[in-house]
C-alpha cells in the first residue's frame, strides 16, 4: 500500500482493494496485474490471491496515519467499482476520505455504468476527484457516464491512448490526462493524436496533462511533446497550495 507513487499524475497510491478482470482493450497488457503476480510470487500477505478481487480491511485506516497533505490515487491496483467489491466496503472507502478532508484522492474506473447505479447512495465529497478510462474511440460513450456522476471533480484518463479520439465534448469535465502504454508488448501511440486532443483541450479550455509516449522502453518513452512539459492541473488541486505539484513523483 504505497505511500510514494511513480505515477507522475499523483503522490500516492492507496489500495483497501486489490484485483481485477480484464474489461476491454486498455486492459490487454495490465501493469497491476503483472505486478501483483510478482508479489504474490514474493508471499506479500495482500497479494496472496493473485489478481483475484480482494478486500483489505486492515488497509482503510492507511490514509489516517498520513499526516501531510497528499495526493492518493485509490485504486491503483483494482476498480472501486468493480461488481465484486460490495457497497458497504465503498462506504467504509468513502468514509476514511471523510475523515481525511486535508487529502485529495483520485478514483478511476473502467465501470462507470456500476458507479452510476451507486451514484445517488455515495456520499461524493468535496476532495473526490473522480474519473474514467477512455483508451479509444469504441470507448467514448464513458464519458457521458461520468458527466452524470455527483462529484465535484471529474477527469478522464486517455491511457493507454489506442486510438483518435476526435469530437469530445469536455464540458463538465476538469481534467485531461493523455499517456502512451509501457512494456514489453506496449502499443504504439500516434504523435497526431495527442496534438488532437490537446487542442480540444485548450479549446474547450481543460487541463491537459501529458503523462508519457511510453514504449518497449519506459526510460526512452519521455514526457516531452514538441519539445514541452505539459502537466497542467484541475483548479481544485491549483487551489490547494499545500501540495507541490511541480514534485508530486
Amino acid at each position: 500500500m504505497a505511500l510514494h507513487s511513480r505515477i507522475s499524475w499523483t503522490s500516492a497510491t492507496w489500495n483497501p482493494v486489490t484485483g481485477c478482470d480484464k474489461i476491454s482493450l486498455g486492459c490487454q497488457n495490465c501493469y497491476a496485474c503483472k505486478i501483483a503476480k510478482y508479489l504474490q510470487s514474493l508471499g506479500v500477505e495482500h497479494y496472496k490471491n493473485g489478481f483475484e478481487v480482494s478486500l483489505h480491511e486492515d488497509a482503510l485506516s492507511i490514509p489516517l496515519k498520513w499526516k501531510s497533505p497528499k495526493l492518493i490515487f485509490a485504486n491503483s491496483m483494482s476498480d472501486l467499482f468493480h461488481d465484486k467489491v460490495p457497497f458497504e466496503f465503498l462506504l467504509k472507502i468513502f468514509e476514511t476520505i471523510k475523515k481525511t478532508p486535508r487529502h485529495q484522492y483520485q478514483i478511476l474506473t473502467k465501470r462507470p455504468e456500476r458507479m452510476l447505479e451507486l451514484n445517488d447512495k455515495l456520499p461524493w465529497h468535496d476532495n473526490i476527484l473522480m474519473g474514467t478510462t477512455i483508451e479509444s474511440s469504441e470507448y467514448i460513450y464513458r464519458l457521458d457516464l461520468l458527466k452524470k456522476c455527483k462529484a465535484k471533480t471529474k477527469f478522464l484518463s486517455l491511457e493507454p491512448l489506442l486510438s483518435n479520439l476526435k469530437n469530445l465534448d469536455l464540458k463538465g469535465i476538469d481534467w485531461v490526462i493523455v499517456g502512451g502504454e509501457s512494456g514489453e508488448n506496449a502499443r504504439p501511440m500516434q504523435k497526431e493524436w495527442v496534438l488532437e486532443i490537446k487542442q480540444q483541450c485548450q479549446e474547450q479550455k481543460v487541463p491537459f496533462f501529458f503523462k508519457q509516449w511510453g514504449g518497449r522502453d519506459k526510460n526512452k518513452g519521455g514526457a516531452l511533446l514538441e519539445g514541452k512539459i505539459y502537466q497542467e492541473y484541475p483548479a481544485i488541486l491549483q487551489e490547494a497550495t499545500l501540495f507541490d505539484l511541480d514534485n508530486l513523483s
